[in-house]
């Protein structure tokens, strides 16, 4: 294996679904829901299909309609204007925007800043760009990151900020005081910044600021999101980056060898999902949030500490008070112990002693299976 792969395995979310599958345990461990989103997007596929849309390579950017949409979606909900032609390009999933961003603006040396708990690509895309993770580490019960500490991790090698809001695994979601700061460091050491937003639309308090809004950062920043959190069809793989013309095109040049293209009657259905009333937003954001309480009520009751996540659908957890320290151990015998399944955060550190007795649980679920993993958690 290149070396640069070294210690980047099969992912921890594989492996724990592998293991709620092999003992029949309800799977809170991988974020995936378990119903399809809105029935006339489904049907929207389906007619794509029939139509002949998509069928074939779709166009190397995305279908038109498609990048018309997101365009759409930029402006009506942050006032981002964005050319459709130059400005949105479409991916296999934010994994596939995450990989190809990273391969086309990183040089091998090059430092990255990133919040640790990560998203476990995020150090592989790293890693096989041939840069340097940096890790900024978001320390409990707040999560929230230490603006001086990231001040003295910027070297003159950091090249990019990756940023990550609202953040897995730990659903912190930054203030409008953090982004300004995040925002002024980037400028004022002239980094480019990548930003994560597939939960753009799970925020509980407030709404979703994006940083490319701020004062001199359209420039400099590339923005992912995705369908499938928002809509609820995660295999569909539908993603996208937008940003100014010359950050998009370099990204596009590494997109083109990853998958070229995918997903094309889709890509079709998605652009319709992206124009639903503000009130399917709404009903989305209010139906996870009160997953969420019913999440938390239950893992409290069962022993755990919560950290209440304000964004996302996940929740993480510490599991000291059970007189345990090794999230790993604790989540490979969890489904066993009471037919649970969930995700250790230590897997998502550099430091695992940071994130050593952290779990993490998803609450994208139906409501009767979260009140039955709650009943079966309660054995602990």
């Amino acid at each position: 294996m290149n070396r640069r792969l070294d210690g980047l395995g099969t992912t921890i979310f594989a492996e724990m679904s592998a293991l709620a599958t092999a003992t029949g345990a309800i799977n809170l461990g991988q974020g995936f829901p378990d119903t399809d989103g809105p029935e006339e997007i489904r049907e929207a596929a389906v007619r794509a299909l029939r139509d002949g849309k998509g069928n074939q390579y779709p166009p190397g950017p995305g279908v038109p309609e498609l990048r018309a949409a997101i365009s759409e979606h930029q402006q009506r909900f942050y006032g981002l204007p964005f050319d459709p032609d130059t400005e949105v390009l479409v991916t296999a999933g934010a994994t596939e925007a995450i990989a190809a961003t990273m391969l086309a603006l990183l040089e091998p040396g090059d430092e990255v800043i990133a919040f640790e708990p990560f998203y476990d690509s995020y150090a592989a895309c790293i890693a096989m760009a041939g840069a340097k993770r940096v890790p900024l580490t978001l320390r409990a019960p707040s999560f929230r990151p230490d603006l001086d500490e990231l001040r003295a991790k910027i070297t003159p090698q950091t090249r990019l900020l990756l940023i990550n809001t609202p953040h897995n695994p730990t659903g912190m979601v930054l203030s409008a005081e953090e982004q300004d700061a995040i925002a002024a460091l980037a400028v004022e050491h002239d980094l480019l910044v990548v930003t994560d937003e597939v939960y753009e639309h799970l925020v509980y308090e407030g709404a979703h600021r994006p940083i490319a809004a701020l004062p001199g950062m359209r420039e400099r920043t590339v923005s992912i999101s995705s369908a499938g959190k928002t809509f609820s069809f995660t295999g569909w793989k539908v993603g996208w980056v937008t940003g100014e013309a010359p950050l998009v095109a370099a990204v596009r040049a590494a997109k083109q060898y990853l998958t070229f293209v995918s997903g094309g009657p889709f890509q079709y259905a998605i652009a319709e999902a992206l124009a639903l009333p503000d009130a399917f937003f709404t009903d989305f954001r209010e139906g996870m949030r009160r997953k969420r309480d019913l999440l938390a009520k239950g893992l409290r009751a069962a022993g755990f500490r919560v950290y209440e996540p304000a964004g996302t659908y996940f929740i993480t957890t510490d599991i000291s008070p059970f007189g345990d320290e090794d999230a790993g151990a604790f989540c490979r015998a969890l489904p066993e112990r009471c037919g649970v399944a969930a995700v250790p955060n230590s897997a998502f550190y550099d430091d695992s002693e940071a994130g050593r007795s952290q779990v993490r649980f998803t609450f994208c679920k139906k409501d009767d299976v979260l009140e039955e993993a709650v009943e079966r958690l309660a054995r602990l």
